[in-house]
């Protein structure tokens, strides 16, 4: 690594770090939901004509940019940051709050955003000091099925030139500003949705015996449910089924002609993942069938398992602690959340890390995908720094 390489990026980031603070007070006051971030994706559009990086656009709103130094051939990674936000009313006191009613960037991707037009600007200045290309993807869709990743990969966003390596990061409000994580292989597991349609007959409350009540037949699958990890899956293989989702009925003396239910499957192997749907179909399908009812079900398969390139990891974290000093580089825990982020990793090399953005002292912990998240924004001096760092010498 070039001790000034590395200086002149930590100088860059810090000399432009409240411009793009700033930018990120803008992207988070106005978020837009999966798939329909087009005044995001013309910001981002704006931002790089500024800064003469060519781009183009994919999967409607999906800005993909290009930035060359030396030897353009030599090597070409690509940073990916996503854009969308999530359907959440804000109830942040800041000057800042998201004016677009019942959205909000509540998972901090208009941070990711955010750190990536500002590894851009920096490696767009430096571009004469490092060898290779960059590939920028501002990426839609991250939020919700099928994946803005997987619409991107369709239309070959890893062609043309393709990436030897891909990096991302992800703000952790439960990791201390300042630091950054990293694992090699398996970190986010996989992800599919449940849906379930119990259909019985439905009555007066006060005859039981002339209906088929479906609200007692949900409650048993609900359970029976639960024994489909805890006694088919080996406990040392982490996987989680939840029901989130339960709606039928609509007063006291009515039993329903049917009841919905929704939920979510997880897991980190990918043949116990699809013989755990079989199970879950057959299961279900059986035990309402036992008890008069009918079902319909569907099992939207979603993102696979995150699986970061050890290699790559490893060098990456190297990197992470010339950068922000060993002492605040740790090791990223096994999490049983999901990220489309997956899809390029089961493509080419990859590595996902975290940005510590959280600040007890100051109060700032509330967690991803609640209302009240937010971050201590110093991270994003190091987020975009760390950014053009990888994408200089990654």
């Amino acid at each position: 690594m070039s001790d000034l390489l590395l200086a002149s990026i930590k100088d860059l980031a810090k000399k432009y770090a409240a411009e793009f603070i700033a930018v990120r007070h803008h992207l988070h006051a106005h978020p837009e939901l999966s798939y329909k971030e087009f005044e995001t994706s013309a910001f981002i559009q704006k931002k790089l004509k500024e800064l003469n990086i060519p781009f183009e656009i994919k999967a409607t709103t999906g800005v993909i940019g290009l930035i060359k130094g030396k030897n353009p051939s030599k090597r070409v990674v690509a940073l990916r940051a996503d854009m969308d936000a999530l359907p959440i009313t804000e109830e942040n006191n800041i000057d800042y709050k998201s004016v677009n009613n019942g959205i909000m960037h509540a998972c901090g991707h208009d941070v990711h955003t955010t750190c990536l037009l500002g590894a851009a600007k920096i490696l767009n200045e430096l571009k004469d000091s490092w060898e290779g290309t960059v590939k920028l993807i501002f990426q839609p869709g991250e939020e919700k099925n099928p994946g803005g990743a997987s619409l991107l990969i369709k239309e070959n966003v890893l062609k043309d030139p393709a990436p030897q390596g891909i990096f991302a990061l992800h703000v952790h409000p439960t990791l201390e500003v300042g630091k950054l994580s990293f694992r090699g292989g398996m970190v986010m597991a996989s992800a599919d949705e449940l849906y379930i349609t119990v259909k019985g007959k439905g009555g007066h409350a006060a005859a039981p015996q002339s209906a088929i009540d479906p609200i007692l037949i949900a409650s048993h699958l609900i359970i029976a449910l639960q024994q489909i990890v805890s006694r088919n899956n080996n406990p040392f293989n982490p996987s989680v089924l939840s029901i989130t989702a339960v709606n039928g009925g609509f007063t006291t003396n009515v039993i329903p002609s049917e009841v919905k239910l929704m939920g979510t499957f997880r897991a980190m192997n990918e043949e116990w993942r699809f013989k755990a749907h079989e199970l879950i179909t057959k299961q279900a399908t059986e035990l309402v069938q036992s008890m008069g009812g009918e079902i319909d079900i569907t099992i939207d398969v979603g993102y696979p398992f995150v699986l970061n390139d050890a290699a790559l990891s490893s060098a990456s974290r190297k990197k992470a602690e010339a950068y922000v000093g060993s002492n605040n580089v740790e090791e990223t825990e096994l999490r049983m959340g999901a990220e489309d982020f997956a899809y390029y990793t089961h493509q080419i090399p990859g590595c996902f890390f975290r940005l510590g953005a959280g600040n007890k002292a100051k109060g700032i912990t509330s967690g991803v995908h609640t209302p009240t998240f937010n971050i201590d924004e110093s991270a994003i001096e190091i987020g975009m720094g760390m950014m053009a760092l990888l994408g200089a010498e990654g």
